[in-house]
């Protein structure tokens, strides 16, 4: 459905090879962009429907992009650009993350299961183009000393995105937070340098699972969330399952990716 996304911006292989220098190291982290040897294209997702609004669609015909209200007006030269933590979903999560999802759809039936997951530590925010390659030198630089480090990802929680349009089911941090809060102040000082907005204060770091259109938290708080942490906390090994290492750093920008590994 996102085919059209990359209307006006792919540019020729050279150009490309030079922008994504680096930009594909990822780490060997199996099913994630750059987990092949060599500098394979990197794959173009089909347009995250996560907590940030990356849409590219040069159209904005709402009904071909699931419903989704784009978050800022689409410019030609503009790319939706943001900074995360990804998170390679092995077997194990992805059968907690169906029974979830089947649970809270007796709540709310038009929940779909997230295909991408993810830790966001920007929000989605618009670079012009010329200022991608500073920008991405500029966190590499900020980002360089970190170490790896865990976090437990293991209380839900129901998110609405900032104008209610959409709602969303995630994993809670609850442990590693101080860490995260570190790595977002050096984000943050980067989105400084370039006159664009920092995270959230006193964010809430999750991993999206599940959302739907519309704000349906009234619906999936209370019993249906009690009823979620409850599968979470029975789910064999959730302990060992949900303590996540993370291992790099990753800024998507339009339909480029650029990975930044902790030591």
């Amino acid at each position: 459905a996102m085919s059209a996304a990359l209307v006006g911006y792919s540019s020729s292989e050279e150009e490309r090879e030079e922008e994504e220098e680096g930009g594909s190291r990822g780490g060997g982290v199996q099913g994630s962009p750059g987990a092949s040897a060599g500098r394979p294209r990197l794959p173009v997702p089909a347009g995250l429907p996560g907590d940030p609004d990356p849409e590219e669609a040069v159209s904005d015909d709402s009904s071909r992009h699931g419903g989704r209200v784009r978050g800022f007006p689409h410019e030609r030269g503009n790319w939706a650009t943001h900074v995360y933590l990804p998170y390679d979903a092995q077997e194990e999560f992805l059968e907690l993350l169906e029974l979830l999802v089947s649970r809270a759809r007796t709540y709310v039936p038009s929940l779909a299961a997230m295909e991408e997951f993810h830790l966001s530590l920007s929000q989605c925010v618009v670079l012009r183009y010329h200022w991608i390659e500073p920008f991405v030198r500029s966190l590499r630089e900020r980002l360089a000393a970190f170490h790896r480090f865990f976090c437990m990802a293991d209380q839900v929680k129901v998110y609405t995105n900032q104008n209610k349009t959409r709602t969303f089911i995630g994993l809670e941090v609850s442990a590693g937070h101080f860490q995260l809060l570190e790595l977002v102040s050096e984000v943050d000082g980067v989105l400084e340098e370039f006159d664009l907005p920092t995270f959230y204060k006193d964010p809430s770091f999750h991993i999206s699972l599940a959302w739907c259109v519309g704000d349906m938290s009234g619906k999936l708080e209370g019993q249906c969330l009690r009823e979620l942490q409850d599968i979470v906390d029975g789910f064999e090994d959730s302990a060992f399952l949900l303590r996540i290492q993370w291992e790099q750093i990753r800024c998507k920008s339009g339909n480029k990716y650029f990975s930044f590994p902790l030591r």
